[in-house]
């Protein structure tokens, strides 16, 4: 048992390394699209903003690690978590494969659920659906932490794309008609070049936003693990080189992440994100809309500042929803017809198909381990 319990946590941490090349293109397409960095210092900046944003917070790994399953009515085993995260991994290969930018999010929250309906005999009890609490932020299970969010953070992205790219419009636009020093400033050369610094830093704030909420969805995934197999006494008599995988008493008591699991997936998805994803980047930056550095600058600045919300909340958000969905409305503010809305309804469809798919998968490989006498 012990040896499967070390199964979970490398098969998380190859999840963790396919998040990271899969997701590189949240946070760095926009700024390759339009030349402010070549793709290799692109991705440079990408890892290392990653590695700060995981080891920033726990709210996200606290939700995953205990809001989601209910370990009252479904036994939260090694083998479950393993078909969880195979079932996402899956998934993410299939779509970085075929170029769509779908969510690792949901591909995991996905998988989780449709392992622990196979593990509880389809007993939908299984899966915390809703515990609503006061704040609403506060509340849990699925619908609160993962159905709301998936709908109303890409409407928050594209909305706030839209509106301040419409602001940056409207700043210009004043500024050409003002005459001397502002209309010399609002020239397209100034403007590019301008747009093109500030754009560093919101590419920047970007990586961190995503090592922030999705570097944490492996963490939690190990941090259940390792509680899950303390209760049972798997780890008991751990030899003394293996003694780290004992959770902490913080963690058994508050659902905390031990240093080493924040550290180990901080370091994973570095790795994964410095190993690039250019399928993905040349969907985001080049076949959904034309990018300037303002629009990128936009596009990321709003992105980030949704999924930081969100993450401080403790909401495990799809990074991919929300940058695509940024530059779907800075696009949009540029001319409705600046969208290639064909490209926009495929990554729909996939964003639609991620959470089943990758549940479906979870499922019957659960399903598969009980035929063979491995549950």
């Amino acid at each position: 048992m012990l040896t499967l319990v070390l199964v979970v946590v490398l098969t998380a941490l190859v999840f963790e390394y396919i998040n990271g090349f899969h997701d590189t293109a949240n946070s760095i397409a926009t700024v390759v699209a339009t030349k402010v960095l070549s793709p290799m210092q692109a991705v440079a900046m990408a890892a290392g903003t990653n590695l700060i944003g995981a080891l920033w917070g726990t709210a996200v790994a606290k939700t995953i690690a205990s809001g989601l399953i209910d370990a009252g009515v479904v036994d939260v085993g090694s083998q479950l978590i393993l078909c969880a995260l195979i079932g996402g991994i899956i998934w993410n290969l299939i779509t970085w494969w075929w170029g769509l930018p779908s969510s690792s999010s949901h591909a995991l929250i996905g998988g989780l659920c449709g392992a622990a309906l196979a593990a509880a005999m389809n007993n939908p009890e299984a899966i915390i659906w809703s515990q609503p609490a006061d704040p609403w932020y506060k509340s849990a299970g699925v619908l609160w932490k993962v159905v709301v969010p998936m709908f109303s953070s890409p409407v928050l992205g594209f909305t706030t794309g839209f509106l301040l790219m419409g602001l940056l419009f409207a700043i210009i636009s004043f500024m050409a008609r003002s005459g001397g020093l502002l209309t010399r400033l609002a020239r397209p050369r100034w403007v590019n070049g301008f747009f093109g610094k500030a754009q560093l830093a919101s590419a920047a704030y970007m990586g961190f936003a995503h090592g922030l909420n999705d570097a944490q969805k492996t963490m939690g995934i190990i941090a259940l693990a390792l509680v899950s197999a303390q209760s049972v006494g798997t780890l008991d008599n751990l030899p003394t080189w293996l003694a780290f995988l004992h959770p902490s008493p913080e963690a058994l008591a508050e659902g905390d992440i031990d240093l080493w699991i924040k550290l180990t997936c901080a370091l994973v998805m570095a790795a994964g994100t410095a190993a690039g994803g250019w399928r993905i980047i040349k969907t985001l930056g080049h076949k959904l809309v034309k990018l300037h550095p303002i629009h990128g600058f936009a596009a990321e600045a709003s992105a980030a500042s949704v999924i930081t919300l969100a993450s401080s909340l403790g909401i495990p958000v799809s990074t991919t929803h929300n940058i695509s969905s940024a530059i779907m409305g800075v696009g949009t503010a540029k001319r409705l017809n600046a969208v290639k809305w064909t490209v926009v309804e495929k990554m729909i469809w996939s964003w639609i198909l991620t959470i089943p798919a990758a549940g479906g998968i979870a499922y019957l490989l659960f399903k598969l381990l009980q035929v063979m006498g491995w549950v």
